[in-house]
């Protein structure tokens, strides 16, 4: 067995994207656990947090794809990881009902990919452009949850 690269494993979300079926979604449940960390940080640090792992998360996916030679390989999910991570920053109060319709809605807008979201999806180098329609994503599905946050908590 070959040993796996650092960019390797964070680009597949700790092998996630490995999984033989929907591995979008693996990648983005396997990520919500760590929401629930994340909120414990202040809001800065969260941010800064946030920031950091777009930045990550973008190089990976780039070397990942580079070495796959393809343009947005299927085992790539930190993309989603990442998008569902600022989804569930940008929703406002944490309770079962925001992170549900966090997480719906960003699979939702990451699969259908509506415009704004299909428009980015092309960016250049391969790692924005894999990166950048989950980031839009995320703040679609994290402001509507935000501002129907009223609805959803009655």
């Amino acid at each position: 067995m070959t040993q796996k690269s650092m960019h390797f494993w964070f680009a597949t979300w700790f092998g996630t994207g490995l999984a033989p079926k929907a591995p979008g979604t693996v990648g983005t449940l396997a990520t919500v656990p760590l929401h629930f960390l994340l909120i414990q940080l202040p809001t800065a640090a969260h941010l800064i947090f946030l920031i950091g792992f777009v930045v990550l998360a973008t190089w990976s996916a780039n070397r990942l794809a580079a070495d796959m030679q393809m343009k947005d390989p299927q085992i790539v999910v930190v993309d989603e990881s990442a998008g569902v991570l600022i989804a569930l920053f940008l929703m406002g109060p944490t309770t079962l009902w925001t992170v549900i319709a966090a997480v719906v809605l960003f699979r939702l807008f990451d699969m259908t990919k509506p415009w704004p979201i299909s428009a980015v999806e092309k960016w250049q180098p391969a790692g924005v452009g894999i990166m950048a329609d989950d980031v839009v994503a995320g703040i679609v599905a994290g402001m509507l949850v935000f501002w129907g946050a009223p609805l959803l908590l009655g």
